[in-house]
């Protein structure tokens, strides 16, 4: 054999196992900057491509995974509003209802990005090894009270155009202090307010569960170095 083809075939054999190795990589061989860096990038993905999807005219509307309902009481009520000649207004505050939460979460992502900022090394690991939503767990952790407190005033503002939200809230803010119904009901801000922030954070799960099923398709190198190291 020539030693042009003792070259070829080194050269061969150098590609394959390198080629093997770096399909082998694990979560061990991870240094953690990378780790870090490939927990960051999958936290602004998830919260950018929520906010740009929940964050505009319709998101909440048109989307059958988030999209705020009625209250139960009003729900269970709603034969005996139309019957009244309430429907229409019933009607009005659900659109109300899922405007308002598209105009808060359109404010969301400072925040949500001052979260990805404070995420520690001993996070990153946590969050790369934690299941298909740490991610998410880990925004709503961080960010779930400060954006309840960002959210509340804009909700409310929105849905007090609606005559039947000052109805609903004297009715159901004595129920309340009944224990009739839930904390979340007593006021349509609040039970707003906490179906956007739901809404906000499944979205946010949808896209991390699709950077951890295909990491590579993700279309960013070190999500796919890092999540795919735990394939």
């Amino acid at each position: 054999m020539s030693i042009f083809s003792l070259s070829k075939t080194a050269a061969a054999i150098t590609f394959v196992c390198a080629s093997s190795l770096a399909g082998a990589m694990s979560l061990a061989d991870l240094s953690n900057k990378d780790a870090s860096s490939g927990v960051k990038a999958a936290l602004e993905k998830g919260a950018s491509v929520a906010v740009s999807k929940l964050g505009v005219e319709n998101g909440f509307l048109n989307n059958e995974k988030v999209k705020i309902g009625l209250p139960s009481v009003l729900e269970k009520a709603m034969p005996i509003l139309r019957m009244t000649g309430q429907g229409k207004k019933v009607d009005e505050l659900t659109v109300s209802m899922n405007h308002a939460a598209e105009s808060a979460v359109a404010l969301a992502k400072p925040l949500l990005l001052d979260a990805v900022k404070s995420m520690s090394v001993t996070d990153a690991k946590n969050i790369l090894t934690g299941g298909d939503t740490a991610v998410t767990d880990f925004f709503r952790q961080k960010t779930a009270t400060p954006l309840n407190a960002q959210f509340l005033p804009v909700v409310k503002k929105i849905t007090d155009k609606n005559g039947l939200s000052a109805q609903y809230n004297a009715v159901m803010g004595k129920a309340g202090s009944s224990g009739l119904v839930s904390k979340d009901e007593t006021t349509v801000e609040g039970y707003v307010t906490k179906r956007a922030l739901d809404g906000l954070y499944t979205m946010i799960a949808e896209e991390e569960k699709a950077i951890r099923a295909d990491p590579i398709g993700s279309g960013s190198a070190i999500l796919g170095k890092v999540f795919g190291a735990l394939k």
